[in-house]
């Protein structure tokens, strides 16, 4: 439907209004508006609509047949609600109407006719009159010509009477047009139209920005009250030029959103003098939309915004019976738009693509751009099926044996259990999953665990916790791998035992129950063996041996009933979980543990002799006095003569410099030799020893690379990556290079497996020297399948080895070496500075998939990072960075000097230290003005009475007002805190300059207390007891200790 506004116009002037049709026409118009022919005032009421007017009635046939000549058809404007105040049909019918005059009554004259008569359609008798009058005329005027009507101020006649009248108008004349003129009425009163059976009805589009929701409330609201939306280009008023978007963007957006619009003719002087309406453009230039491409302008459909950002809109145009077509829109007169062809396929939905009209695609990732003020049309193409092939189709018998109970989500585990969890021999690893069936009967649901040696699998039924999930556990007896899986079945005595407490409660029992119940108990036995079988005949001799029918079901309800059938059940529909999940249980210093870090060559007291490991020997006591588990030295395997660096990273050593012990391999030997001045392997082995009885462990580096003149460059150039000139690339790690240092290849053509089993063979040789902790250097530069290969093979034979990962590399590296095997990582703590970034890292690290695998190990600086906060921080920096790594995290290590506060870079900014004694020898007294010695030996005996403190999980932070105080919790886990009450709570301040004060919030809420209530506390750096009342309190932290540490317990001394 097509349609040109002719109301108001000139009509008197007939050629005006030729011109006027004609224009109309050339515009692709089918129906033209008029004001109505009879009289009528400039509001367009009918002064008189029962009048037999035949000067209006001949100017309406002159206008039918005008327009019949340019293939138009006529609507004319009506209105109904109210009519002059003269009329003959209110002289008639004056109970239909009340008067409203235009003017205040005079109380001193005689009342006057009123100058308007308001009709009272809201009355039910008087609007049934009304609306069975104003049919009666309507059909007479469509009888005469003319097409339909265009009804003004529809929403003042309630909707019931609409669709009386439009009901008796259309029994009469079918093809009659009532269209209702609701450009501009609000939501309330479209809504209230609804129903009302109009033919159409017109939207405020011309009145639209090309943004605002309100268009599509009321486009909703239009197709609720009328099969067609005619869309309104043009406002037919002088505010013409200051609509939001220009009139071709109007009547593309006309034709695309369903094709049925009204235009708007304007007086403008002809050359004759008179008037005639402004040409617009015919319907090509302006709409361009083809009419075949588009379905039928009355069908069905509805607008959906698609996206609106920034100048660029989306609409979806949905017919109900076809495929939709979508309308973009670029309302920015003055540049091009990008189409974002992706997000626009995804929020359509069901198209494979689009095409325009033009033949430009959106398909994939293609979008192409929209021109300054473009409107485009694109038609969907709908995506095709994919259809499964009738071999790959599963036939009905083999889906029946499929599992009929689900079980999902199991947990623990690691990507699905592709990985083991880590734990610790001694835990009890907490087993849950989802586990279900169809309809209501009751299902078992059974964990089942072994050691990974072990034969026969251990199982412990497991329990419902609601809403599906199932718990159970098992216990980590011995060191090394478990497996566990989990089964599920439907219970069917647990369902008979149900059904027959709820019917008894319910006073239903009946015979037949108790019969079935009896059957499952004799069917039990029939399969049952041995000692249980003599159990349920005894059960079934007891029930039959009365008669009496409430005893025979207390006899079947009995536990002793339900816990023999429960050993008897036959298990029917069985499902296991697909995966096997494994647990690896390691040793305690796997998790909890803390390292001391030294260079042995520098351990002799003088700069100018070369430190052995008898001279470690001497520092051990000193080491233990402070607390330290484990002794941890950089590679003591000969260092290679060639490239060797000098003092200070210089690329040239001098005569007798030490170079750098990561240089592996020289004449003497590689990987399985030590530094003959070092002190050989026998007193590599005295060291060994001696560290035993201080109760210290050595932990060994293991680092995968060669110096230019290691054994197996010589012996085995098929591991190696040659260069065309035959030379070898030295290592580097941009900015750094290592001149000194070259890197095997692990895919080289000799490499596999000789490569592999060499670099195990070196571990393994070791292990059998004692040693069980290794310190791997730069494991993310070697392939992830070799390492789970080696530490598989390594943890295979010797459980209790331990790997530590030093990856400062992308999360996702780091979190895979946990997966594939390494028991602990370096982390980012050490560039970790601000309360936020500090708490979002240990936060990542409790949750998901690095709380199962993960172990971080806080070092607070080591021989390659002098961190910047140390540098400039001096006593109180380090005091701050050893707080938080040992009360942070169960692993925690410190490089020598770290412990006399020795920070002294070798350029400011740079995190190298000064001197490095990764090339030279150094000398390190035991104590220093200054030092923090015995802070750090306070804080590793804390972490020893206080397990909360051996773990980074279990680890809340709570409220402290003051950004520069790092304030949370430590328990060991939610059952032991509801358990035992009682947590620990350390507040560590972030400067190193200034005191720091904060209110805190004991975490009263974790121990079941009130806002109100008390605690005990014990402050556990100098054992002071006191109480804390209520749940705000005020600390002080000062620059000389900067942390604090509290044991809170309710109801008792903490």
């Amino acid at each position: 439907m097509h349609v040109c506004l002719l109301s108001p116009f000139p009509l008197h002037d007939a050629a005006a209004l030729d011109a006027a049709m004609a224009a109309a026409q050339a515009q692709g118009c089918d129906h033209i508006v008029l004001p109505n022919p009879f009289a009528q005032d400039a509001d367009g009421r009918l002064h008189d609509p029962a009048a037999d007017d035949a000067a209006g009635q001949a100017q309406l046939r002159k206008w039918i047949q005008r327009a019949e000549q340019h293939g138009l058809r006529i609507v004319l404007d009506l209105r109904i609600d109210e009519i002059g105040g003269s009329s003959r049909l209110l002289q008639e019918h004056p109970h239909w109407f009340r008067a409203r005059s235009s003017a205040l009554p005079d109380p001193r004259a005689e009342r006057a006719a009123p100058d308007i008569a308001v009709g009272r359609f809201a009355s039910a008798e008087e609007g049934a009159g009304l609306a069975q009058w104003w049919s009666a005329r309507l059909v007479d005027w469509l009888r005469s010509g003319v097409a339909g009507f265009r009804v003004l101020h529809p929403e003042r006649i309630p909707a019931p009477l609409w669709r009386t009248l439009i009901g008796e108008v259309h029994a009469q004349a079918p093809h009659a047009r009532l269209l209702a003129w609701t450009p501009g009425l609000g939501l309330d009163a479209l809504r209230g139209l609804g129903g009302a059976g109009f033919d159409a009805a017109f939207s405020s589009l011309a009145w639209w920005d090309g943004r605002g929701d309100w268009f599509f409330d009321e486009d909703s609201a239009l197709r609720a009250l009328a099969r067609c939306v005619v869309a309104t280009v043009d406002a037919g008023t002088p505010t013409e030029t200051s609509l939001p978007l220009p009139r071709a963007q109007r009547q593309r957006l006309a034709a695309a959103f369903g094709g049925a619009w009204a235009i708007a003719a304007q007086d403008t002087p002809t050359e004759h003098g008179q008037s005639a309406p402004a040409q617009h453009g015919t319907a090509e230039d302006d709409a361009t939309t083809p009419a075949a491409s588009l379905p039928d302008a009355t069908a069905s459909l509805r607008l959906r915004p698609l996206l609106r950002d920034g100048a660029l809109t989306a609409v979806a145009v949905e017919p109900l019976d076809a495929a939709p077509w979508l309308v973009l829109l670029n309302s920015d007169r003055d540049h091009l738009l990008p189409v974002p062809g992706p997000a626009l396929l995804r929020l359509l939905g069901d198209s494979e693509g689009l095409l325009s009209d033009h033949g430009e695609p959106i398909q994939g990732e293609q979008g192409g751009t929209l021109e300054a003020g473009e409107v485009r049309i694109y038609r969907s193409l709908p995506a095709r099926p994919v259809l499964t092939a009738a071999r790959a189709r599963t036939p009905a018998e083999v889906a029946a044996g499929e599992a009929r109970v689900c079980i999902e989500a199991v947990t623990p585990s690691v990507d699905d259990g592709r990985f083991p969890v880590k734990r610790t021999v001694g835990d009890r690893v907490c087993v849950e999953a989802d586990a279900f069936c169809d309809g209501h009967d009751r299902i078992a649901v059974a964990l089942l665990w072994r050691a990974a040696d072990a034969r026969t699998w251990s199982s412990a039924p497991m329990r419902a916790l609601g809403n599906d999930r199932w718990r159970g556990e098992f216990p980590l007896q011995r060191l090394g791998r478990y497996e566990f899986r989990i089964e599920a079945w439907r219970d069917v005595y647990a369902t008979t035992h149900a059904d027959l407490e709820k019917k008894r409660a319910a006073g239903t029992l009946l015979p037949v129950d108790v019969q079935e119940a009896l059957a499952q108990v004799e069917a039990a036995r029939g399969r049952s063996r041995g000692a249980l079988a003599t159990r349920l005949k005894a059960i079934a001799t007891r029930i039959a041996r009365t008669d009496d029918l409430a005893e025979k079901a207390q006899l079947l309800l009995e536990p002793d009933t339900a816990e023999a059938m429960a050993r008897a059940d036959a298990k029917p529909f069985r499902t296991e979980c697909p995966m096997t999940f494994r647990v690896e249980a390691e040793r305690r210093a796997a998790h909890f543990a803390s390292w001391y870090e030294l260079f042995p060559r520098s351990q002799s007291g003088d700069p100018q002799r070369h430190g052995t490991f008898d001279d470690v020997i001497a520092r051990l006591p000193h080491i233990q006095a402070m607390g330290f588990d484990v002794l941890y030295m950089p590679p003591i395997h000969p260092i290679g003569e060639k490239n060797r660096k000098g003092r200070n990273n210089a690329v040239t050593a001098e005569p007798g410099e030490p170079g750098s012990p990561y240089a592996i391999g020289s004449a003497e030997g590689g990987h399985t030799e030590v530094h003959p001045e070092l002190g050989g392997l026998d007193g590599f082995r005295r060291l060994r020893a001696a560290a035993a009885e201080h109760g210290l462990e050595l932990a060994l580096d293991f680092a995968i690379q060669c110096a230019p003149d290691h054994p197996w460059l010589r012996e085995h150039p098929d591991w190696f990556t040659w260069r065309a000139d035959g030379s070898i690339p030295y290592a580097e790690n941009p900015p750094k290079k290592y001149q000194d240092i070259v890197n095997v290849d692990f895919y080289a053509s000799g490499a596999v497996p000789a490569l592999w089993n060499a670099l195990r063979d070196a571990v393994l040789f070791w292990v059998n020297e004692g040693v069980t902790l290794f310190r791997v250097d730069n494991p993310h530069t070697k392939p992830f399948p070799f390492w789970e290969w080696l530490i598989a093979e390594v943890r295979g034979r010797h459980p209790q080895v331990v790997f530590l990962s030093e990856a400062f590399t992308r999360p996702k590296p780091m979190y895979r070496l946990a997966k594939v095997g390494f028991s602990q990582s370096y982390t980012y703590f050490t560039w970790r500075q601000h309360k936020a970034e500090l708490q979002a890292y240990i936060e990542e690290l409790n949750s998901g998939a690095p709380s199962e695998c993960f172990r971080p190990h806080f070092f607070v600086n080591t021989p390659d990072i002098n961190p910047l906060f140390l540098q400039h921080s001096g006593r109180s920096g380090h005091l701050i960075r050893a707080a938080l790594a040992t009360t942070l995290s169960g692993l925690w290590g410190m490089y020598q000097g770290f412990e006399l506060c020795e920070a002294t870079p070798l350029l400011p900014g740079k995190e190298e230290y000064l001197d490095s004694e990764k090339y030279q020898l150094r000398v390190w007294p035991e104590r220093a003005p200054g030092d923090i010695v015995e802070e750090i030996t306070r804080l590793n005996l804390l972490r020893r009475q206080h397990p909360e403190l051996q773990s980074h999980l279990g680890t809340r932070f709570y409220v402290a007002h003051n950004e520069q105080v790092l304030y949370f919790g430590k328990f060991l886990d939610a059952a032991h805190l509801a358990r035992g009450r009682s947590l620990v709570l350390v507040a560590v301040s972030l400067d190193p300059y200034a005191p720091q004060n904060a209110e805190i919030e004991v975490p009263l809420w974790e121990l079941g207390l009130p806002d109100h209530a008390s605690v005990a506390v014990r402050d556990l750096w100098d054992g002071h007891d006191f109480t804390w009342y209520g749940k705000t309190q005020h600390i002080r932290l000062d620059p000389s200790r900067p942390f604090s540490l509290w044991r809170i317990r309710a109801g008792a001394p903490a």
